[in-house]
Formats: C-alpha cells, structure tokens, sequence
C-alpha cells in the first residue's frame, strides 16, 4: 500500500535487458534505504515493486513483461528520473490517497502549459479506463496522487495542475509532449463504476 505522496525522484544508476525481462538498478540515499530489507515494496514511477537484491545504497528491482507492456517502465534507461516511493507503514499519515501500485495503463503527454509558479498537463487515455476519471476526483499518475482538474470525454483527455513542490519533487519537470505517465485508477472509483455497469447489464437482459 503507498499513499500517493513521492518521497524521492531518483536516477536509474544501472539497467541490464533480457527476453522478458528487465532488471533495474538505484541509488538510495541513507533515510529512504534505512530498514529497507529484501522482498520489500517500492513504487517505482507509480508501479510496485520487490526489491530483489541490496548491496550497499544500490538497490534493484525485475520487471517482468506483463509491467512492461502495462507502464512506461520498457521506456527507462541510465539516467532516467523515476518517482520512488516506500511502502506505509500502518501509522503513516496518508496525504493524497491509498494506492496499491497496480498501474492500469499509460496515458501520453499531449500538451505542457507552464508559467512561474503553475503547471498543468494534459494527458490522453483510452476509453476503458477514462470511464473511472472524473473532474476533481483522485488519480495517480506516475504514483503521484493528483486531482483532476478538466476532463474532456470527447477527446478523451484530462487536465492535472501541479505546484511548485510537486514538481520539485517529482519527475514531472522531465516530462515532454509524447512521453508516456503510469496511470493508476482511484480503486473506490472503479468498483463502483463496475458494479452499476454490470447491474444495468442484468437488469436489461
């Protein structure tokens, strides 16, 4: 379980590539590593992850394809900036909302609007997800928990506005017109939209 609030934006410090399969490699500072252990969770740019080996600060991850065809985690390289986040703990405070890592598609960046102190992006989806996004509702993108600020069914596009900390924190100041963002869905959301799907189904058979 993560809370959508992205503690660090971190490079890729080493990546190695097979059929299937992509290992990935990071350097913790000192505060994000401590009691971190093997088979540990980490979202890494909104996806969950398991940490598989620790050797000093450098921490690594697999991806396996199913995430790799599901997030733009195939798109990483050395140097890429990518949010991470630990897991919370039960105390933790949750300051956006409750996520579980399971990222459902990308959605690409189709147009970056900045100004001194203001951002706003828009993305482009697909249906078989926009159908859980509502204006002001909570989304995760790139596991950071946003709200949606305009939502265009038509052209299926949507609208976030990110603050200065936001972008100081994230690896949303990287971003550029055609690049990919991980979505995650609010889950509260999509039950909910299911369930009425699914009983107006029944109900008209």
């Amino acid at each position: 379980m993560y809370t959508g609030i992205v503690k660090e934006q971190l490079p890729i410090s080493g990546i190695l590539n097979k059929e299937g399969l992509s290992t990935f490699s990071l350097e913790f500072p000192d505060d994000l590593l401590e009691g971190l252990e093997l088979g540990g969770s980490i979202a890494i740019n909104g996806v969950c992850f398991t940490v598989t080996k620790i050797s000093g600060n450098t921490v690594s991850f697999d991806a396996i394809q199913e995430t790799l065809a599901l997030s733009n985690i195939k798109y990483l390289q050395i140097g890429s900036m990518v949010n991470v986040e630990r897991s919370a703990k039960p105390d933790a405070e949750v300051g956006g909302h409750i996520l579980s890592g399971h990222v459902i598609s990308t959605a690409m960046v189709s147009h970056i609007e900045s100004t001194e102190n203001n951002c706003r992006l828009t993305l482009t989806g697909e249906s078989r997800w926009l159908k859980y996004v509502f204006e002001k509702g909570f989304l995760a993108v790139n596991g950071a928990s946003l709200t949606v600020a305009k939502l265009e069914r038509e052209s299926e596009s949507f609208c976030i506005n990110l603050i200065p900390e936001t972008l100081k924190r994230t690896n949303f100041s990287c971003l550029c017109v055609g690049d990919e963002v991980n979505i995650e869905v609010e889950s509260q959301t999509q039950v909910i939209v299911d369930t009425v799907e699914r009983v107006m189904a029944e109900n008209y058979q």
